[in-house]
């Protein structure tokens, strides 16, 4: 756009554009998830933010991403859905709220999140062991 066109309707409306990712489509919402008390965006999101890329019984969280302060079930809801790369969370911000348990909706700290032993300690609720393997994607650990 020039600054001699005028605004589409996606941008008078502050609406971000989303990345096209060639001709695959995905069931990802356009807006924020309004079942949840947070903004909440993925692929085929379930009642308790399992999506279409983690649909297993423990795989109940989502993450708000440090980039775009939104929450997604996962990294590859996150690359799908958003039109920008993804940011870790530095050490230094573990003490931001930044981790949705799906069954009771708590909002946990990354450092509250981290220590959980895979269990939300507000609900009792498993967490995927195997999500460890990607905290890497989200926060910036050894």
């Amino acid at each position: 756009m020039t600054a001699d066109e005028p605004p589409s309707d996606r941008q008078a409306s502050g609406e971000k554009p989303r990345a096209r990712r060639g001709s695959r489509r995905t069931a990802c919402a356009p807006a924020t998830d309004e079942r949840f008390g947070v903004p909440l965006r993925g692929v085929g999101v379930g009642p308790e933010t399992r999506c279409a890329h983690y649909p297993g019984p423990t795989d109940v969280i989502a993450l708000r991403f440090a980039c775009c302060d939104v929450f997604y079930p996962c990294h590859a809801c996150h690359r799908d859905c958003a039109d920008h790369e993804a940011e870790r969370w530095p050490p230094d911000q573990f003490d931001t709220s930044a981790v949705l348990c799906g069954q009771c909706r708590t909002v946990l700290t990354i450092e509250e999140y981290l220590k959980a032993e895979h269990t939300c300690p507000a609900c009792g609720t498993a967490f995927n062991p195997g999500c460890k393997r990607h905290h890497d994607r989200y926060f910036c650990v050894d």
